[in-house]
Order: C-alpha cells, then structure tokens, then sequence
C-alpha cells in the first residue's frame, strides 16, 4: 500500500471495539512507525500530523489511532489494560496492511509509555524499537522513576527524545534510568525544548527547527535499526 497523504483506516481492539486510524506510506517506504497520540490530543493534533508527514518526507511510514476515549469524544484516558490492546491492535494491523516494512512503535508521552507498558507485558510481533516523543517519567512537581520500572522488561531497542525543559521527566532520573537499562536505550535531548518540544523565543530557535531535528534524529536511528 503506498499514499501521497494519510488515508482513513478502521482498527478492530480485541475487545470488539473500534478506533480511527490514519495510515500514510510515501513512496518506497523504508518502515513505518506505529504512533500513539498523548493523554490530552488525538492523532490530528497539529503536532502528530507535523511527524508523520516529516517522516513520510524521509521515507517512513506511519500508522496513528485514536485511543477508545478520545474516539467516543471523552478527557479521562482508557485504563491501562484497554489502552494497551489498542497498542497492540494498531501494531497488528499495521503488519497486516505493510506486511513489507520493518516494524517501530511508540509515541507522545501518554502514547509511548503504553506502548513500552504493552511491549513489557508481551513483545509487539515483529516490532524492532520503540521510540518516546517525551517519554513522561513522572508528574510535573513530582520526580520519580516508577514509570520507568516497567523498562528494564523491555528487550528491544528503545529511543528516548525529550527535551531538556521537560516536566514530566527530571533529567538526571531519565539519564540513571538510561544508564541503568544499559546498550537497549538511547537518549537524544533537545535543549530547552519542554513536554511538547516547544523552545523558547529567547533561545534564537523556533519549535519546527527543534522539530527537524527531531524528525532527524527519529529517522536516522530507525535507519540504524533496520540496516543492523
């Protein structure tokens, strides 16, 4: 399957419910990168769409969904078990419609750490990396790693963007954390960039020049993973 733009798919959770999903594979797509939307927006948030159309700039496909709450229209996240299917629904139907690509999953925030959380509890088939858009660590006021524990169970590749302004992740825990899952996790920071990569204006950078390079770091290690 192969598209200019993203085009309208339905995805089955197995629970009989049913999401939204975008689909958008550029010609000659190298992977695709299953990408789950943060707590507070859905997958058309100016944001997820910016990705995955710098991603199909450089070759990448990419599958967005809706989460089940944020379908029906509501503000309180699914439970962790119903979210974690939803991850899990998306990744096999991405195998199912580009059964050719190399598989990546994560996320923004809310998104990637329940794709890490379903990657923990049993690997995502054929997914080779997961990659967090601001892995959230803890709450902002609140420094803790327990939301990373779950981590050290993940036995696949894992990139870590966040930016250094970030108050859902204490730099020195992300760091430990990283440190402490050893080769397995990478971290690239974006300075001054807070929980939505946004940077500010007194910094002589815009949010699209922190979002190249973003895209560009996500790409360049998704291309590192395929060709190892």
């Amino acid at each position: 399957m192969s598209s200019a733009g993203p085009q309208p798919i339905t995805i089955t959770v197995d629970d009989g419910q049913r999401v939204s999903g975008l689909l958008q594979v550029p010609p000659e797509a190298r992977a695709c990168y299953v990408l789950a939307h943060g707590a507070g927006a859905g997958m058309g948030h100016p944001f997820m769409a910016a990705m995955a159309n710098g991603l199909a700039e450089r070759a990448f496909a990419t599958l967005r969904y809706q989460f089940p709450y944020k379908e029906q229209g509501l503000k309180r996240p699914d439970t962790p078990q119903l979210a974690q299917a939803t991850v899990r629904a998306a990744v096999l139907e991405a195998a199912r419609l580009v059964p050719e690509l190399a598989l990546f999953a994560g996320g923004k925030s809310f998104g990637g750490r329940m794709t890490s959380q379903a990657q923990a509890q049993s690997p995502l088939p054929g997914v080779r990396g997961l990659v967090f858009l601001g892995f959230p660590l803890h709450p902002p006021g609140r420094p803790s790693d327990e939301r990373g524990k779950h981590l050290g169970e993940v036995q696949i590749p894992m990139l870590f963007l966040q930016g250094t302004r970030d108050d859902f992740a204490n730099r020195q825990l992300l760091e430990a954390l990283c440190d402490q899952i050893g080769a397995r996790a990478s971290l690239k920071l974006f300075q001054d960039a807070d929980h939505s990569f946004h940077v500010p204006a007194r910094t002589g950078r815009s949010d699209s020049e922190v979002r190249v390079e973003l895209l560009e770091a996500l790409a360049d290690w998704m291309e590192m993973k395929i060709a190892a």
